[in-house]
């Protein structure tokens, strides 16, 4: 007896919404949205640390985190914590759902006409990327307004501004140019999600092949509950993805949160790639490109986990409501015909 693996044809189930890319849209939102929530306080001390040239007080990683927190919710309290965690969520959550709504359009399109053939790993780097630089380009200004708000001064306007009003004065400041500042370098981050999600659906391939195998063994139809892997096997499948794409690529982060700060040093020596690379290596050297690395990946990992095992429980659920409400009209279309059926005999 042969297993039928859905996820080799992730299509061939009803979508929740009009199409499946909805769907992971919408998935991809609350993924965001939670995962600000959860960890806005460290994204603030990151981009922070980011933007910084003095090494941060306190010995060892996860003291100098603490100590940074601390000193933040005694000068501004719970408020400070959370301060810009509207563009924040406004920044993450378009971008997972454009992200997602793009990436999955992108593999249906190359599943047309062969839906069961698995695509390869540079198809999903390359669709990952493509989707990753798309989404770049349309969530910028939001990522920009965001920087601005973590850096700006506790009691400036700045520090309290909206994603809306932050990008009217922002463009009123500095027009387009500034609403679209570190692009470039967001272009070259496309290189970090294609990474992840190359490694991630690679990993979750071989999870559900693995999984395949041994039903076929035990001679055990597949079901919608084997359509989903474990939260750990999500956690564990994300953090190794993330981590590799981190290290590979965390550079350019340093480099553009500094070209999207507005402090006098930014403005001096930050105000191009060029200047601020060679700016970083004069006075920093290498350990400068890192600045921030070992609070992004405290933040990163449980932040990317979040991300990930929200937005496949999700997905998971949209897909099982679906195939339950289309069972339901199934059933009720029998029931209709059957009932008409004796009827129209009997006239």
């Amino acid at each position: 007896m042969s297993t039928q693996n859905p996820n080799t044809n992730p299509y061939a189930h009803p979508s929740f919404f009009p199409t499946h890319a909805l769907d992971h849209a919408f998935a991809g939102i609350g993924a965001g949205t939670v995962a600000v929530l959860c960890m806005n306080p460290l994204d603030l001390l990151k981009v922070k640390f980011q933007v910084s040239t003095r090494t941060p007080s306190g010995s060892g990683m996860g003291r100098g985190i603490w100590l940074a927190l601390r000193d933040i919710h005694a000068s501004e309290g719970w408020r400070g914590l959370y301060r810009g965690v509207g563009p924040n969520i406004a920044g993450n959550a378009s971008s997972w759902g454009l992200y997602f709504l793009f990436y999955n359009q992108l593999k249906r399109r190359a599943t047309v006409g062969a839906p069961d053939r698995p695509l390869s790993a540079s198809q999903y780097l390359l669709y990952s990327a493509e989707a990753s630089a798309v989404t770049a380009i349309l969530t910028n200004p939001i990522w920009v307004v965001k920087v601005r708000t973590f850096t700006a001064p506790p009691n400036s306007p700045a520090a309290h501004r909206g994603v809306w009003s932050g990008s009217l004065a922002l463009y009123r400041e500095e027009g387009l140019r500034g609403l679209y500042r570190g692009t470039t370098l967001a272009l070259v981050g496309v290189s970090n999600g294609a990474l992840q999600f190359m490694a991630y659906e690679k990993m979750k391939s071989w999870a559900f092949e693995r999984r395949r195998r041994r039903l076929d063994k035990l001679g055990r139809a597949w079901t919608m509950e084997d359509d989903k892997l474990s939260n750990t096997a999500y956690i564990v499948m994300s953090a190794a993805s993330k981590i590799a794409a981190l290290v590979a690529t965390y550079p350019y982060q340093v480099i553009r949160s500094r070209i999207q700060d507005d402090s006098v040093l930014a403005r001096t020596h930050h105000s191009t790639i060029p200047s601020t690379i060679a700016h970083t290596w004069a006075h920093e050297g290498i350990t400068g490109f890192y600045r921030g690395l070992a609070t992004n990946l405290v933040r990163v990992l449980p932040g990317t986990c979040v991300t990930f095992v929200v937005y496949e429980n999700i997905a998971w659920l949209l897909k099982r409501a679906a195939s339950r409400r289309q069972a339901r009209l199934a059933n009720a279309a029998a029931e209709a015909e059957a009932g008409v059926g004796p009827a129209h005999g009997g006239s």
